[in-house]
């Protein structure tokens, strides 16, 4: 299963280095590039060491800051009033160009996510980092991140929806700026405000939302929770959120919405992996079980069931599922 999932990935990988989100020829948008899809569409990748395809996509990314290198500069030199005067979200794959559709764009955990993950490899000895012009963009992402007060930002977070500030976006930046200060300069109070923010949050996703799926990022890949606030994001999640073929993203959540909330299948596999972490094996089998009996028969994973169903939606598979499940089941063997 872990061959099938790595080929299944590997489809979804445009000759430009990034991913689409679902299968290429799918008409829900989810043919498109998305930063924060492309960067957790390598994790399954780099776990089973296809490290030439990891290293191309992270070409790629840097290349479409490059291509709106601009828009960093304008954005450093005056705070963004607009959302469009933010870094964006979405790209066309082949030619990288911003997809100019009202989406929720304004999406601070891609940034950091991608510092994150351009940090991680390099530490890991996965050269992804080209020449001094991609040490320039790292200065500016940091720079970018100051000027727009991540700590205190109102963005549209993970699931690209209302505008407040979202543990999981700081929490991805804290993160970011923390690995990429081994490589470039990042003042310290930079990342101490997004700390605080953190603590004053945690384990609430926001103002509005007790608990939410994108948490889970805070404990993997991330790992900028303590031992504590790990416990309380999974009770949490656990309690308010697992149902039978997926996790919901939040209570209420609309999207997809039958009458019940979805069930986001990426859930199980992401709780195996924090699972597996953590040195419990019951729960990491537990849901490693799930994620295989929510798995299609060709061995697919959805974006999501429709709530209390055994029907999924069109965005199948979703390449951040796969890429998570590959993650999970690796761990297996170590």
């Amino acid at each position: 299963m872990i061959e099938k999932s790595v080929k299944i990935l590997k489809e979804l990988q445009y000759p430009s280095g990034v991913f689409s989100a679902s299968r290429q020829n799918v008409e829900t948008g989810y043919n498109k590039a998305w930063v924060r899809d492309c960067i957790y569409e390598t994790l399954g990748l780099e776990a089973t060491k296809h490290e030439r395809e990891v290293v191309k996509t992270f070409h790629a990314l840097f290349d479409i800051f490059l291509k709106h290198e601009y828009k960093i500069d304008h954005a450093i030199a005056s705070k963004p009033q607009h959302r469009y005067q933010y870094i964006h979200a979405r790209y066309d794959p082949s030619s990288f160009e911003e997809i100019w559709e009202e989406w929720g764009n304004k999406q601070n955990d891609a940034v950091g996510a991608f510092l994150f993950k351009v940090g991680e490899l390099e530490e890991k000895g996965i050269k992804v980092i080209k020449n001094n012009v991609h040490r320039r963009i790292l200065e500016k992402l940091v720079g970018y991140l100051n000027s727009i007060e991540y700590w205190q930002d109102e963005d549209n977070g993970v699931w690209e929806e209302n505008e407040e500030v979202h543990a999981s976006s700081v929490g991805a930046c804290v993160a970011g700026l923390r690995k990429i200060s081994k490589l470039v300069d990042v003042p310290l109070d930079l990342i101490q405000k997004g700390q605080d923010t953190l603590n004053n949050l945690l384990p609430r996703e926001s103002v509005t939302k007790e608990t939410d799926l994108a948490l889970l990022s805070l404990i993997y890949p991330f790992k900028v929770t303590t031992k504590e606030q790990t416990a309380q994001i999974l009770a949490n999640v656990e309690k308010h959120l697992v149902k039978e073929r997926g996790v919901c993203r939040y209570l209420g959540d609309y999207y997809y919405n039958n009458g019940k909330d979805a069930e986001w299948c990426m859930g199980f596999p992401w709780l195996a992996i924090i699972y597996g972490q953590l040195n419990k094996p019951r729960k990491y089998a537990e849901y490693m079980r799930k994620t295989n009996d929510i798995m299609t028969t060709n061995g697919e994973i959805p974006e999501l069931y429709y709530g209390e169903s055994k029907t999924f939606n069109e965005n199948t598979p979703l390449g951040w599922a796969q890429s998570l499940y590959i993650v999970a089941a690796t761990m297996k063997s170590k």
